[in-house]
């Protein structure tokens, strides 16, 4: 079965934060520092272990999390290295929902940007909000123009309040910077030529004095956490290294604490130094405790430990779908042992399936392993129905465990092939996308009978459809989705409508005579037969009402259906020989086109109610777009240190709102929009919208 790692030596972390902070770059000089890669790759020449898809490499950022397992002091550290862009949120939810904890990385030069904002926010609910990420800081790019530690620093407490320390501070910024001084040690490092070479020794005579400054401000934060420490430090008692060591390591993993650190990934300073304190300070699989979850076949929750004895419960948290291998699976076991050549039981699918070949991933090499146990991540291929969000476990005895919460999409485009005949391959290549990211909902309209692809932005969406070019030979264009409008009535009104065609042998006959009146909204349609004497035979009524209701469906005034109107047969005239259900429906439509015509007809648009959530400073200038928008602003509250804006909109002017709001609001802004009810299209842009539907239907 081959050797399992101990829980206790196994750090499961994730790197997060904002994009172009940093985090490939660092997870690169993790696994270089480690041994676990023998040549430093590079995200600019594309050459980044953990950037290995063919649009990472070509883009040049993250867009997908990527597993980094590397081995430090005898511990085992599978760092999982995610996106920063918020169209790949998604990524991230799942790379933090099956961690103990986070390394979160700032760019010197840039500080805390609203990326860091919502992967720190992630952190502190990763599925259960009892227990955040503990978490430790690494401000790298020490070394580029403008940057600043300090700025950093004050940044960070101003947001996060005392709870977070320094533990290092920077000899010098920019291109002055030299090297670091570590706080707990009272040491500093000079930074050589060589990657990664550093030089220990006593902290300079220029820096001594801000070092016991930096220094006295941590130990009275740690001491704050230990009553111990407390009492040593109200006595002006000394402190040592190895106990402030002790009371950092507790507070870090309650989150009382979020220690600082800081360096240049891209030459290897300070990394170094994190790894030992990934090891020393954040949490295994043990520490962290039990995880909750609900018996297979029902009962009250239970909680798994981190033991090889236990029956197994892992979470698939990643699905990569790839043509030529199927479907990979990436998987977090959390209690018992996965094998492989085994059988297992997902419970979400009512299914057992068959476990093949497990190995680890690292960029696109991998290694093949016998079995994986507690704590550990890996993969597995081509099971037959296991997707994100799945827990594989055993029939009798095993457990769910919670799933994940993924960000729901926020922008809708519709999908429209470039070449005729590919709409099977594109439904299919994009139904394989969507089982990769379950941010990606992929629809077809029954309104508009438009193929839908709705996602987190714009890049997404785009590497959705250059995936589906390379992966399975299709090529489309995303448009903006067409409006399911809606037609109705103001005014009653009546007309005749006359179906007769007498030119020598069997005939066509039907006359009616049909009244319209509009319904209130919401009643649909309506037909009423007031026929009295046989003006109309009965068998030719439900023609009647046929050629009523076909005629609402495919609209009158710009091809949309027709809402809330009642219609009343109310006389006709008919031939004994030459009347037929044909000559009747077609009678009935035409009464109909023609009194609808004079009933003064209107255009109807769907209304959405929208919530906007927004930092108080952006409130105005959100409310200015939605009044832009047409949208109506309905109410207004507080909510977390942040206001929410509900209004109506219409849903032609919210298509691209996702894309707006996070323009005006620099990401922070998020919204749900839903559908609400039906209104009238204002006359200047019902023209508008008629024209353009009657020109698309004469093309």
């Amino acid at each position: 079965m081959g050797t399992l790692r101990q829980p206790e030596s196994i750090r499961n972390v994730a790197l997060v934060g904002h994009g172009g902070a940093g985090k490939t770059t660092l997870a690169e000089a993790m696994l270089f520092l480690s041994g676990a890669i023998s040549r430093l790759g590079s995200v600019d020449q594309g050459t980044a272990t953990t950037d290995y898809d063919p649009e990472e490499t070509r883009r040049k950022i993250s867009i997908q999390a990527a597993l980094a397992v590397l081995d430090w002091q005898g511990h085992r550290l599978d760092v999982i290295d995610t996106p920063g862009y918020f169209d790949f949120a998604g990524e991230v939810v799942g790379a933090l929902r099956v961690v103990e904890s986070a390394v979160v990385v700032y760019a010197a030069p840039q500080g805390v940007e609203v990326g860091s904002e919502q992967v720190w926010a992630m952190a502190d609910r990763p599925y259960d909000a009892a227990r955040p990420l503990p978490r430790l800081c690494f401000v790298t790019k020490m070394d580029r123009e403008n940057a600043s530690f300090a700025r950093t620093f004050d940044q960070l407490r101003e947001m996060y309040g005392t709870r977070v320390v320094a533990l290092q501070i920077p000899m010098g910024e920019a291109e002055r910077f030299e090297g670091f001084i570590d706080l707990v040690q009272m040491k500093a490092y000079r930074a050589g030529k060589e990657f990664a070479s550093e030089q220990e020794g006593a902290i300079p005579g220029a820096w001594q004095e801000q070092a016991s400054r930096w220094r006295d401000q941590l130990v009275e934060a740690v001491a704050a956490t230990d009553d111990e420490l407390t009492a040593k430090f109200l006595e002006e008692q000394p402190i040592t290294p190895e106990e402030l060591s002790r009371a950092l390591r507790a507070a870090v993993r309650t989150g009382a604490l979020v220690p600082v650190t800081l360096g240049c990934a891209s030459r290897g300073i300070g990394v170094r130094r994190l790894l030992d304190l990934v090891v020393e300070l954040l949490p295994s699989p043990v520490e962290a405790g039990a995880v909750r979850a609900e018996p297979v076949k029902g009962g009250e929750p239970v909680t798994t430990s981190p033991s090889a004895s236990e029956s197994l419960a892992a979470l698939v948290f990643k699905t990569i779908s790839d043509p030529y291998v199927g479907r990979l699976n990436l998987f977090r076991v959390y209690s018992g042992v996965l094998e492989s050549d085994s059988t297992v039981f997902n419970p979400q699918r009512g299914r057992e399936e068959r476990i093949g070949q497990l190995f680890i991933p690292r960029g696109k090499e991998s290694t093949q392993v016998d079995a994986l146990g507690p704590g550990e991540i890996g993969a597995v291929a081509k099971l037959q129905e296991t997707s994100t969000g799945d827990t594989l476990t055993v029939k009798d005895g095993g457990v769910v465990l919670p799933g994940i919460r993924f960000p729901e999409p926020v922008l809708t485009m519709a999908v429209a092939p470039k070449k005729r005949g590919d709409e099977d391959k594109i439904s299919s290549g994009l139904a394989r996308v969507a089982e990769e990211d379950p941010t990606v909902r992929v629809e077809k309209s029954a309104e508009t009978g438009q193929l839908l692809l709705s996602g987190l932005g714009e890049l997404q969406l785009e590497i959705v459809v250059s995936r589906l070019q390379k992966k399975f030979g299709v090529e489309v264009e995303l448009t903006q989705p067409r409006v399911p409008y809606r037609e109705t009535i103001r005014a009653t009104q009546k007309a005749e409508g006359r179906y007769v065609k007498q030119t020598g042998g069997r005939g066509q006959y039907g006359v009616v005579f049909l009244e319209i009146a509009p319904l209130p909204p919401g009643q649909g349609l309506e037909f009423v037969d007031k026929i009295f004497g046989g003006a109309v035979p009965k068998q030719y009524i439900p023609a009647v009402e046929k050629g009523f209701r076909e005629t609402c469906q495919e609209g009158v005034l710009a091809g949309y259906p027709v809402v809330d109107v009642q219609c009343t047969l109310y006389d006709g005239k008919y031939h004994p020989v030459d009347s037929s259900e044909m000559a009747f429906k077609i009678a009935a439509s035409m009464a109909f086109k023609k009194a609808f015509m004079e009933a003064n007809p209107v255009l109807l648009e769907p209304i959405m109610l929208v919530e906007v959530t927004v930092p108080e400073e952006q409130m105005g200038d959100i409310i200015g777009d939605l009044n832009k928008k047409r949208g109506r602003i309905i109410g207004m509250e507080a909510q977390d240190g942040m206001r929410v804006v509900k209004a109506h909109a219409p849903m032609a002017e919210m298509f691209r709102f996702a894309v707006d709001l996070r323009s005006i609001t620099g990401g922070r802004g998020r919204f749900k929009a839903t559908f609400d009810h039906y209104e009238e299209v204002p006359p200047p842009i019902a023209e508008q919208v008629i024209a353009a539907a009657q020109k698309e239907r004469a093309s």
